[in-house]
């Protein structure tokens, strides 16, 4: 049962997102059926926006600081390490939340469902968005895959206590599921660098995908896809989203300098601060033209001042890397780099490609899905910046 008192903070927190213009009038509804308090465990790690630290939450030992946790704006992690971590320290990776209520629900409203529209879940977490998937279009149209056995048990444990009962499967989310396609939409909850066909092909044609796209370097966007009548998904970049990867598509980040002593050095003017701060526009193109770069900024030493940028080539192989130091004063910056391919190089070339274009903004570019890949462009989907193709 939900006290007059917990009703209250939900509804509180519902007119605040209201407000900001994140909890559309159609989910309303879903919001007050589908109480969030059902998929959030006892114990858990809060992680609210901005510069508040994150804290444990536990309902045994604070059920009043629980609750306001459930019913604020704020993130929570209900498991790290696959499994392995203590929820309770917050160390280690994150690998299944309950998402900001914010997030959830502009990101469905984004997904512009409507009545009776057949949906594919990838990502089951907590089971919240696939209880508010139910109850918004019925429990015989969702589909919600988990790759994790452990948090999907514990979904289907939530999502039936709190009265629905979609399909769950226990898989690899980016195989989708075929057996109840076509969908007329694909809600995605975790990111990933490369768009799987699989959901494209799963779709009707019309057919909207909303999925957060995680490249190798910078921030990761919201991208909206709309499929063809030729099964090609074309897409805007809406918004800045970070998501855990899609764990078939997870690449640790380590600092690794191997073969330092081999490594070369040279000369820049570029401020490497200027690159670790880029906009998000200038992201996509460094993505699109130093393909497979990820970036590992240091943080600010703050009593010299000094700062370090730091490359990683992405994926299996030779492993090029490259370090740009900042020193203030100097007139250039110190540049180490090692392996076949020169990083900075490559990086600094396309940041000011991106500079020489006019510094477009995020919103110009799209992605394009098709069964040989996928595209990024600029303005029109016949604006080519780059192809990726599977494999």
């Amino acid at each position: 049962m939900t006290s007059t008192t917990d009703w209250a903070s939900a509804q509180t927190l519902a007119d605040m997102l209201t407000a900001k213009g994140l909890l559309a009038a159609p989910w309303r509804d879903a919001y007050n059926a589908v109480s969030r308090e059902r998929f959030v465990p006892e114990v858990a790690w809060a992680v609210p926006d901005g510069p508040t630290p994150a804290y444990a939450i536990d309902r045994s030992q604070d059920a009043a600081g629980w609750l306001s946790a459930v019913h604020s704006d704020t993130s929570i992690v209900t498991q790290f390490d696959d499994g392995r971590g203590d929820v309770h320290s917050g160390r280690g990776v994150p690998t299944v939340s309950c998402s900001a209520p914010g997030i959830v629900f502009s990101t469905l409203a984004t997904l512009d469902v409507y009545d009776h529209h057949r949906v594919m879940e990838i990502g089951t977490g907590t089971g919240w968005t696939a209880s508010l998937l139910s109850h918004r279009v019925g429990d015989q149209n969702v589909v919600s895959i988990e790759v994790d056995e452990q948090a999907a048990a514990q979904a289907g444990e939530n999502i039936k206590a709190a009265g629905y009962a979609p399909r769950l499967i226990v898989g690899d989310g980016s195989d989708g599921w075929a057996a109840k396609a076509p969908y007329d939409r694909v809600h995605v909850t975790c990111a990933v660098e490369r768009v799987p066909y699989a959901w494209v092909a799963q779709a009707r044609p019309g057919g909207v995908i909303v999925a957060p796209w995680a490249p190798s370097f910078g921030r990761g966007q919201l991208v909206r896809f709309v499929v063809d009548a030729e099964g090609r998904a074309v897409g805007r970049l809406s918004r800045a989203a970070s998501y855990m990867m899609l764990r078939s598509q997870r690449h640790a980040l380590k600092w690794n300098p191997r073969h330092a002593e081999d490594a070369r050095q040279e000369r820049t003017l570029l401020d490497p601060r200027t690159v670790a701060d880029c906009p998000l526009g200038a992201g996509l193109v460094i993505n699109a033209l130093a393909p497979g770069v990820a970036m590992i900024p240091a943080p600010d030493l703050t009593d010299s001042g000094r700062f370090s940028l730091l490359l990683v080539e992405t994926g299996e192989g030779i492993g090029a890397w490259a370090a740009v130091d900042y020193v203030p004063g100097d007139a250039d910056y110190q540049v180490t780099w090692h392996g076949p391919r020169n990083l900075w190089q490559e990086v600094s070339d396309a940041y000011l490609r991106w500079v020489s274009w006019g510094q477009p903004d995020a919103e110009r570019f799209g992605l394009a899905v098709d069964e040989r890949g996928q595209e990024l462009w600029l303005d029109r989907s016949d604006r080519l910046i780059r192809r990726m193709d599977i494999g």
